[in-house]
């Protein structure tokens, strides 16, 4: 399961990276179904973060890997 998501997480990256952004794999929990993960770069503290990580990593994320239910940062 985690190998998945970080599977996901390797083709989303090269986005994020075009503008400076990063995020890394903390945690999943299979019980609750939520990943965790950390913005990184350009990402940390940028306005638009929540919206790209809820409608552009957490909807791809989602869509490969039915048991992620929520993505959160930490």
């Amino acid at each position: 399961m985690i190998d998945k998501i970080k599977n996901e997480l390797s083709l989303i990256r090269p986005h994020l990276q075009m503008d400076g952004g990063d995020v890394e794999f903390i945690d999943f929990d299979p019980a609750t179904g939520i990943l965790k993960l950390h913005l990184q770069g350009a990402c940390q503290g940028c306005p638009m973060s929540q919206i790209t990580l809820q409608d552009g990593i957490g909807r791809a994320i989602k869509e490969k890997v039915g048991e992620v239910k929520e993505v959160m940062t930490i």
